[in-house]
Parts: C-alpha cells; structure tokens; sequence
C-alpha cells in the first residue's frame, strides 16, 4: 500500500456525492426523540451532529450519553458544548435503564462526556448506568464508549467491574495531529486504557476519523499500535467539519480507499473491521458485537466494504 494517496478536495457545491444523507424524518424517529426529551437524556447522536441520526433513530437505536451535555474537553473535532458541566444526577442510570427498556433495544451503546471535574471522572455514575442497564433488561449486551478518566487506573477498573459487554474508546487520530485533535487527551494513554481492558478479559473497540491531515503511512502505524494491544474492533470514518470554528477538513477520502484502508486492517489480523465515509463509532454497533461473538475461534469476518457501510447514501 503506497503511503502516498491523492486528496479529493471539497467540491464548491459542498459534500461529496458520498457523504449526502437524508433529513431525518418517520415515526420512529420523532418517538424516540420524544421518548429521550422526556427522560431528560442526551444522545452523542444529537450533541455530535452524527450524520447517521436519521438512519439509527428511524431503525430505533441510539447512542446514550451520560454525566450531562457539557464536556470538560475541547477537542477539535467534536461538536459537543464544553464548558462547566451541571451536577451529576443519580437518577440518570435508572432513567437510561427505562429508556433502554422501553426503545426495546437489544444492544445498547452509552457514551458520556469528559467530566474532568469530578474526582472520579464520572466512573461511578458509569458503573451504576451499566448495572441498571443490565438489571432491567438482562439479554440486552452493553457498550461502554468512555472516555480515558485521565489515566487512572482505579477509574477503568470501576467501569470494568460493573461487566460491560464491549469497552470501547476511540484514538480518534494519529499521534502526529493529537495536540490539535484532542488536546487534553495523549494517545499512548488511549492505548494503554484500550491494553488494561484487552488483558482484563474485555472486548475492546476504537474508532478513527480520517481527513485531519494524516497520512496513510501515519494510519498503518495506528493500526499497527492498535494490534499490538490486541483491539478487536476497529472503524474508520471520515471527518466531518461542525462548524466554521472546528478543525478544517484537509481531505475527503473516497469509498475505495476506505476500502482499502479497511482491507488493510483486516491482513494486519484485526478480527471486525466497518470503514466507510459515514462509519462512525457506534453504527451498526450490534453488528459488530454479534459477528464476533460468532466468529470467534474461526478466521477474521469481515464486516463490509465502505460502498454497505457509509450510512443512507442517496
């Protein structure tokens, strides 16, 4: 694989051909939308303008997020409000139980923000949202997408304990671009996190948003470092800038070379693999679980080419 690959720069009509979606739009998706309002909950599919939220939201899946609206953080890239968070709420956990229960879902991803002004990090609140999840609805896996509690160890180990089904947390970008993407978060601690959990027994995940300006050489060392601590499931997506005052996009990647970046990662001995233009962390998250638990033992699955995993292209 060449680590030289030509950019595709934004059209002056905007997006790409690839990267349109639909308006959001069916019953199912303004009732689940008045189901969350109602239990006072956020999802990552709002606060983050997923571009996949009319898809999920219309198959009635969606991404839970905890500990508030307002991250602690200012990464580059997210569209999520950082600021100084409210009060942690302890009825949140039975709230997003209900709520889990009440969709019908048969996995459930739960995210949160950053919250660096609690002393735990919000890992309590975590560990008693993934017990309630699991004590209401017993035969429904849970996702735990988290953040990294600043390195602490004593932190990971309280989510873990609480058994979530998948521990996932996204790298998000190479180590060259982190001090812009992510700057309050390293990548060596992101490994690390993703290795502690791997070695505890725990199915892991990590995500990449591609078009920051990394190279492809850069994104093979990744997946490289990835494998090294045995990450499971891996999806590569491409950026999407929020606004004007977010990180530019340098590059739109087309479905072919998610293809082969996919294709990559899946020789390097990565067991599940979505890339696609529109694959974001939690998309078809079910799907992932699901093959591979019935894969294991047997040769890497792979999940698809980025031409089935680039959301409702139109």
């Amino acid at each position: 694989m060449s680590g030289k690959s030509t950019a595709s720069p934004a059209p002056r009509t905007g997006r790409p051909a690839w990267l349109r979606v639909q308006i959001p739009h069916g019953d199912t998706y303004f009732r689940l939308k008045r189901l969350l309002r109602r239990q006072d909950l956020h999802t990552v599919c709002e606060s983050a303008n997923c571009p996949n939220i009319g898809e999920c939201w219309s198959r009635g899946t969606a991404t839970i997020m905890i500990l508030g609206n307002i991250c602690t953080r200012s990464c580059g890239f997210c569209d999520v409000r950082t600021g100084r968070p409210f009060a942690v709420d302890p009825g949140e956990p039975g709230r997003v139980a209900e709520t889990v229960h009440t969709m019908g879902l048969r996995y459930a991803v739960i995210t949160s923000v950053d919250r660096d002004d609690l002393e735990d990090g919000g890992a309590a609140i975590w560990a008693a949202t993934i017990r309630e999840v699991k004590k209401r609805n017993p035969d429904c896996p849970v996702e735990a997408l988290i953040g990294d509690f600043r390195g602490s160890e004593p932190c990971l180990e309280t989510v873990l304990a609480a058994a979530p089904d998948v521990l996932a947390h996204n790298v998000e970008t190479v180590p060259r671009l982190h001090p812009a993407v992510r700057p309050q978060g390293k990548y060596r601690r992101a490994l690390e996190l993703l290795g502690r959990a791997r070695r505890a027994g725990f199915i892991t995940k990590t995500s990449l948003i591609l078009g920051l300006g990394e190279r492809e050489e850069e994104i093979i060392e990744v997946l490289e470092d990835l494998r090294g601590v045995d990450c499971q499931i891996l999806t590569l997506g491409q950026y999407l800038r929020p606004s004007p005052e977010h990180l530019p996009i340098e590059k739109y990647y087309r479905p072919e070379e998610f293809d082969r970046l996919g294709a990559a990662a899946r020789a390097m001995g990565f067991p599940h693999v979505a890339s696609g233009p529109l694959v974001r962390s939690s998309y078809l998250a079910e799907t992932h679980f699901d093959r591979l638990k019935t894969s294991r033992g047997s040769a890497p699955d792979p999940i698809g080419s980025a031409q089935q995993y680039h959301g409702s292209v139109r």
